[in-house]
């Protein structure tokens, strides 16, 4: 209606037409959500294990287009890839189910076919899709051209040592702004939360049940408080505590790794005859002290690597995540090696202990530690003194050798920017299915039980007496695993707590 008609109408007593109603803001993301996502075949070419894993269980991958910056959505764009196994009881489908693996900085979209097999029966009730997040595997990546696959070090024996380690962060910490500093900005858990809800929208989904294990559980707080009422099934597996979550997120874990460091050594130790280490846990604990001592006096030679006494905590951080022979064995027979080397003999390297110290020792997987350290980075600020971490090494308890030199080390947080954005503020209450070992000694028992006190409608799983860092379908306990296949099959949440024992795993 134009002015002149408008003001006719009212010169003649009619009716005045109502105003128009305000058009409606045109969503900045409709083109990410409403994109054609092509599928095709996972596999990248023939030495791609994880793709032909994933074709043999008939995934098929594809990519999603997002925003590097969620508030500029009309500029620059990066990819976000994912796999996915189609549900295959069409006639009692539930919907998608998103997985997440940890780290954060870890790749998901290999997860699929264990998961889906995990699911037992239920798992043909859902598409389960593994995403690599935003600079993660197989997604853009962000690489900061590292000689390393881990910030994470040991602090040292002397002062010397400790500023070699602030030297080294701060390199690590350059690199990134030299080689990354265009991405860096944008590595945050809150927008990895974004790409999901992208991800949600592409995949014609109204809401997204969630599997997220470890960081993953942290990823899943935060998505679910983004975006309310966009998830169906939510199960959180090796819980963080948001309010403990940060840079320094290992820091209050040394008594739970010192506990799973004693259990390691009683199973070595009823293991001698295949290891060596010792015949009781004092004497395996013994080795491993001796071989700190030896690594202290100068780098062991294993294989081509030189190993000193900086790395050797982390060999252990790493040896102890997982309760099981499997994982257990593959840790005795590194320090079996690690101590033929403080020995002076030659050695070369297990699988385990060889693909753990190319990790550490090589740039071949530098992207993993650059993403790693930018998503930490970015999702919360550590002290900028060194003199912070010095003094926090100096009051650690000194009989501790292998934990706190760790947990208190300096990194790069102190020598990074400032987050673009402030960390999550989670909702109060969800309903979820939490589990956690009460052992675990990545993601304290604790911190789940408070999760779970200020979530009145979650329901706790609880696996005693193991060490476990993630249970569902890993560490085989039909307790938790049934419990947890139950809930994603009905939507009910167990009425309580439930309280499963170790078994035989």
């Amino acid at each position: 209606m134009t002015a002149l008609s408008l003001a006719a109408a009212l010169t003649l007593g009619a009716a005045p037409a109502a105003p128009a109603a305000p058009a409606a803001p045109a969503d900045p993301l409709a083109r990410y959500h409403h994109q054609h996502l092509t599928w095709k075949s996972c596999l990248l070419g023939p030495d791609d294990e994880t793709g032909k894993e994933l074709e043999q269980a008939g995934a098929r991958c594809t990519e999603v287009t997002v925003p590097l910056d969620y508030a500029r959505p009309d500029g620059r764009t990066i990819t976000v890839a994912l796999s996915r196994i189609r549900a295959t009881d069409s006639a009692h489908r539930v919907g998608t189910l998103v997985l997440n693996s940890g780290g954060p900085g870890g790749p998901t979209i290999g997860d699929p076919p264990w998961v889906r097999k995990a699911m037992k029966d239920v798992g043909g009730r859902y598409d389960v899709v593994g995403v690599d997040p935003r600079f993660v595997g197989r997604s853009t990546a962000l690489d900061c051209g590292w000689p390393t696959g881990s910030m994470i070090r040991g602090a040292g024996r002397d002062r010397a040592e400790f500023d070699g380690m602030v030297a080294f962060s701060a390199d690590l910490a350059r690199r990134c702004r030299t080689h990354a500093g265009d991405l860096v900005p944008y590595a945050n858990t809150r927008n990895t939360a974004r790409d999901m809800d992208v991800i949600r929208a592409a995949l014609g989904e109204r809401r997204i049940s969630y599997l997220g294990y470890s960081y993953g559980s942290y990823l899943g707080e935060v998505y679910t408080t983004m975006f309310p009422g966009r998830t169906d099934r939510v199960v959180l597996d090796g819980v963080i505590d948001p309010a403990r979550y940060g840079p320094r997120l290992l820091r209050g874990t040394e008594a739970a790794g010192k506990h799973a460091l004693r259990d390691w050594a009683d199973w070595a130790a009823a293991h001698d005859e295949d290891y060596g280490l010792g015949r009781t846990g004092s004497a395996v604990l013994a080795t491993v002290e001796e071989i700190q001592s030896a690594a202290e006096r100068a780098p062991l030679r294993v294989g081509g690597y030189r190993v000193d006494d900086r790395i050797t905590p982390t060999l252990v951080l790493n040896g102890l995540s997982q309760d099981l022979p499997s994982a257990y064995g593959d840790f005795a027979q590194g320090v079996r090696e690690l101590r033929r080397a403080a020995g002076g003999e030659p050695v070369s390297p297990s699988p385990w202990l060889a693909g753990l110290l190319q990790f550490l020792l090589t740039g071949h997987d530098s992207a993993y530690g650059s993403a790693q350290t930018a998503i930490l980075c970015g999702d919360g600020t550590a002290p900028r003194d060194p003199e912070t971490y010095w003094r926090d090494l100096r009051q650690a308890d000194p009989r501790d050798r292998f934990f706190a030199p760790v947990t208190n080390a300096i990194n790069p947080y102190a020598f990074w920017g400032p987050p673009r954005e402030r960390p999550t503020t989670v909702r109060a209450d969800l309903p979820a299915l939490l589990v956690n070992a009460t052992g675990d000694p990545r993601t304290l028992y604790s911190g789940a039980e408070r999760v779970h006190r200020g979530w009145p409608g979650s329901r706790l799983i609880t696996l005693h007496d193991a060490d476990q860092h993630a249970v569902f379908g890993i560490f085989g306990s039909a307790c938790v695993d049934d419990a947890v296949n139950a809930y994603l099959a009905t939507d009910r949440l167990p009425a309580v707590d439930l309280s499963c024992p170790r078994g035989r795993p």
